[in-house]
């Protein structure tokens, strides 16, 4: 399959030229590999510790491994052998040299603690997910979202309004770049993907007892995308303890699989919902959990809606991802009294409210929520946007704008 270019590379080269070594976490098969050999080539050596011999040689000659395995080289799943950071570490400290070492690795919540004590200001980390819709269409705008005028005005320039079949059509096969040949079948893809997910990185790496049981839990949480984290719910469904959820929930985070999305809040908005909500980061591993495995499944079934909305708000996420923005200024809003706003980007003294509605159209009473905005003490209400499948972008009133998918 042709190779389809990645906005985070530019990321990842900026990254190289700052630190010794570069660390690119993510879930499995998003392609963290293929984008380090594309931008490589021959000038850095490749292996991976999925290899029982290089594993072995990794942690047993942790002093010999970077002799047989040279910098520059690339070290594919580096979380099964943590000793190395201890070693490169030394490596960086005498050669120091700028984009010695290349690694990936699928388990964020095992790599981390040795990064902190290991590599700290030697090692740049950069999160990646699957292909964006951007990147899928062959998009080269790369900025991260932002509904104000300017970006809006950039992105106003392009083609029309989505094919709504299409857009259903990638929401189901989600954004893995395997996903993109379309005679792969995604109930075998992704029931493949899920094996290795749970054997590999899960099961030898946190000790998890009952796959069945955490398969289940995996099905329950897509479920749930889009919505409130319930841990009581899922727990009472599952039949297992609210703390094995909660550690649960954690590992499907720490390995890129949901993002929690936090609820904006201060002491000022008294009666705001302090709980936070639950996205997967691939709506095509989230339909296949749910079993909606065709686009006209998905679209017309009762999950439409927040796999609509999953699929808006992890495209959003990751084109922050892809800029280097480990962390992005994303919330939603919702309280008591039952007015929500999907999400929130905070920037520049400000709070950009966008809304995501799945219909071509909108008006003034989808974005009344906005309102609760104004008199935050420290920040003014930016413009905001409805996203949907409209046609083209227009004002629904002086600051507010119905945009089409294809703008974000």
């Amino acid at each position: 399959m042709e190779y389809i270019k990645r906005h985070i590379e530019s990321t990842i080269q900026g990254t190289a030229g700052m630190f010794p070594a570069v660390l690119i976490t993510g879930p499995r098969q998003v392609g963290k590999t293929t984008v380090l050999q594309r931008l490589q080539g021959d000038k850095a050596r490749y292996v991976t510790l999925d290899d029982r011999r290089a594993l072995a040689a990794a942690k047993e000659q942790q002093e010999l491994f970077f002799r047989q395995w040279k910098p520059p080289v690339i070290i594919d799943e580096i979380q099964y052998a943590p000793n190395l950071f201890s070693e490169i570490k030394i490596i960086a400290d005498t050669e120091k040299k700028r984009g010695m070492f290349f690694m990936t690795g699928s388990q964020a919540f095992h790599l981390m603690k040795n990064v902190s004590e290991s590599m700290a200001g030697r090692v740049g980390i950069i999160n990646m997910q699957g292909l964006t819709l951007r990147e899928i269409n062959g998009d080269a705008y790369d900025a991260p979202f932002m509904p104000t005028d300017e970006y809006l005005d950039k992105r106003n320039a392009g083609k029309g309004a989505d094919e709504y079949h299409y857009i259903w059509e990638t929401i189901v096969r989600g954004g893995m770049p395997a996903m993109q040949d379309k005679t792969i079948k995604t109930d075998i893809f992704y029931s493949s993907y899920i094996d290795t997910y749970i054997k590999r990185d899960v099961r030898d790496l946190t000790q998890i007892g009952d796959e069945l049981q955490f398969a289940k839990f995996m099905t329950v949480a897509a479920a749930r995308t889009g919505n409130l984290l319930n841990f009581e719910g899922m727990a009472k469904e599952i039949g297992v303890s609210v703390n094995t959820i909660k550690r649960w929930t954690s590992i499907l985070v720490t390995s890129g699989i949901v993002y929690i999305l936090e609820p904006y809040f201060n002491n000022i908005i008294k009666r705001a919902v302090k709980t936070p909500k639950l996205y997967f980061m691939d709506t095509g591993l989230a339909c296949y959990l749910t079993r909606w495995l065709t686009a006209e499944q998905a679209q017309s079934g009762a999950m439409s809606g927040a796999l609509f909305e999953t699929f808006v708000v992890s495209e959003i996420i990751k084109s922050y991802y892809n800029a280097g923005i480990s962390h992005p200024p994303i919330y939603f809003y919702r309280d008591k009294d039952g007015n929500e706003i999907d999400m929130l980007i905070e920037a520049n003294g400000s709070l950009y409210p966008i809304e995501i509605k799945k219909m071509g159209y909108a008006n003034t009473g989808d974005i009344a929520a906005f309102k609760k905005l104004d008199g935050i003490a420290g920040y003014k209400r930016g413009s905001g946007v409805v996203v949907s499948f409209a046609d083209e972008m227009r004002y629904l009133d002086e600051n507010n704008r119905i945009i089409p998918l294809r703008m974000i």
